[in-house]
């Protein structure tokens, strides 16, 4: 239910605006640090990357990356970077999270990852797991043992 009223990319800019909200309410939570900046580009870029090397592989099989629907899968892709993660979409758009909290160094912000993180694991990830075990079976099931969720 909540995976169509809340698709992941809305999750995301609701966690940034939390992460933000954050650190304006709660100043005093500032945790300062020499390469701050560095550390949060690094991390958004490594996130941004992973996401688009995700959606590259599920667009040369031809298949969906609609969250809303994952039923309308219609390949299971294991190769490329769905070799190490089975969510690496997800994964980047954490990373990138991190990396906006890095950016606004608000160490209370980091609750905003926490919850999307665990938003994701527990209700998006679940129901796309559900749907892509009833499309792909035995062949889901076989990804799913030898491939971690998120890394």
């Amino acid at each position: 239910m909540f995976t169509k009223l809340i698709p992941p990319p809305v999750a995301l800019l609701l966690s940034i605006a939390l992460a933000y909200a954050l650190s304006i309410w709660w100043p005093m939570a500032e945790v300062t640090f020499p390469g701050r900046t560095w550390a949060a580009g690094l991390l958004i870029a490594t996130g941004v990357s992973l996401m688009l090397a995700a959606a590259w592989a599920l667009w040369r099989a031809h298949t969906t990356i609609n969250p809303i629907h994952p039923e309308r899968s219609r390949h299971l892709v294991t190769s490329g970077i769905y070799r190490f993660s089975r969510n690496p979409i997800y994964l980047g758009d954490a990373l990138v999270l991190a990396g906006v909290v890095f950016w606004l160094d608000n160490a209370l912000s980091l609750l905003a990852v926490a919850a999307f993180v665990v938003f994701l694991d527990q209700v998006q990830i679940a129901a796309e797991e559900k749907a892509l075990q009833g499309l792909f079976g035995d062949g889901f099931a076989s990804y799913r043992a030898r491939t971690r969720r998120w890394l």
